[in-house]
């Protein structure tokens, strides 16, 4: 059995030198410049008031960072230059009238295969509706590579989009025809119907504010071409197939003979004829356009043309047809049937008088 150790008491001298040995150990605190060194547990005090002191900056610096990066996000959203996911189905894409009439198909798919490789490089442009959906600003193309991907593939139900602030109908129209403008260039006859399409829509007071406007920064030898395919789509676009084939020559050509007091001329033209293509539809078009020269012009007549409207051709169950054209100051009956006499025509032209006696 181990002998146990007598303790004995350590005399003053002892106690002297531990202490001597504890104050010259160095201080944990880097800031005291004293000699005596405080009481252990007085120095673990110290040190845990320092580091919450520390974290309380940092935190402030933390705080003050993404109060900065709220402002910053807020002032994005505000500009329109926020990106946000939208899903598919809550955007109208016929918010507005397009410019575009046509979607070429091969660049569709090109644009297709482009979002698949390598994702959507522009978001689309939309404005919130009342009703909680969007409508769509720019991007018809994309808009609609994101929905055939849709059918058959994960991951395009939403499509990035910048949502722009209080923007008015006119400044949208602007936007759309900027970004048609830069990306694939309108058609002379597209540019023209845009702006008939708005002006009659309200946005514009006439087709000369839309043209000006929505075409702003195009020459003024442009924007004149644009009023010239205005007056084309106006007299004629209830009649033409092929718009988007026709030159600016032509339109130009067309529109000049349209001022000129041709456009009964152009319409019985085209309202009589079937062409199969843009070729055939021209011929029509020249053949009527060298009847008007061959007639001798009214100096009298001139300006843009009256609005014209088309009544749609009823087919007689005795044989033949009947159709007729409205303009503002008159009545165009285009009675097509054989064996009609002048009694025959005398007899409707009676039962016409009679009927406007009538009403009046």
């Amino acid at each position: 059995m181990a002998k146990r150790r007598r303790l004995i008491a350590p005399d003053a001298s002892e106690i002297e030198a531990l202490d001597e040995g504890f104050a010259a150990k160095p201080s944990v605190n880097p800031f005291e410049t004293g000699q005596k060194s405080a009481p252990p547990i007085a120095k673990v005090s110290a040190e845990t008031a320092k580091l919450r002191g520390m974290a309380a900056v940092t935190d402030r610096v933390e705080l003050a960072r993404d109060k900065a990066d709220a402002n910053k996000w807020r002032d994005a959203e505000n500009a329109g230059q926020a990106v946000r996911q939208i899903p598919l189905a809550e955007i109208d894409r016929d918010y507005l009238r397009r410019d575009r009439m046509q979607v070429d198909e091969e660049e569709l798919q090109e644009l297709i295969a482009s979002i698949q490789s390598h994702g959507l490089r522009s978001p689309v442009e939309v404005v919130a509706l009342e009703d909680g959906k969007y409508g769509l600003v720019s991007g018809f193309r994309r808009l609609e590579a994101f929905a055939r991907l849709n059918l058959n593939r994960d991951g395009f139900s939403e499509i990035p989009a910048f949502l722009r602030q209080g923007t008015d109908s006119a400044t949208a129209y602007v936007s759309m025809i900027e970004e048609n403008e830069l990306r694939a260039n309108l058609t002379p006859y597209e540019r023209g119907r845009i702006a008939v399409l708005v002006a009659g829509q309200g946005v514009f007071a006439s087709v000369e504010e839309a043209v000006d406007t929505l075409f702003a920064a195009a020459s003024k030898a442009k924007r004149s071409k644009v009023r010239s395919f205005a007056a084309v789509h106006e007299g004629l676009g209830d009649l033409l197939r092929h718009p988007n084939a026709m030159s600016e020559k032509a339109g130009l050509k067309i529109a000049a003979a349209l001022r000129a007091g041709g456009q009964a001329v152009l319409r019985r033209a085209l309202g009589t004829a079937d062409p199969d293509n843009e070729r055939d539809e021209w011929r029509v078009i020249e053949a009527a356009l060298a009847e008007l020269e061959a007639t001798p012009k009214d100096k009298a007549r001139g300006g843009r043309p009256r609005q014209v409207t088309q009544l749609q051709t009823r087919s007689l169950a005795s044989g033949g047809e009947l159709g007729a054209e409205v303009s503002p100051k008159g009545v165009r009956i285009d009675l097509k049937r054989a064996n009609l006499d002048v009694d025959d025509v005398e007899r409707l032209l009676e039962a016409i008088e009679k009927h406007l006696l009538a009403e009046g």
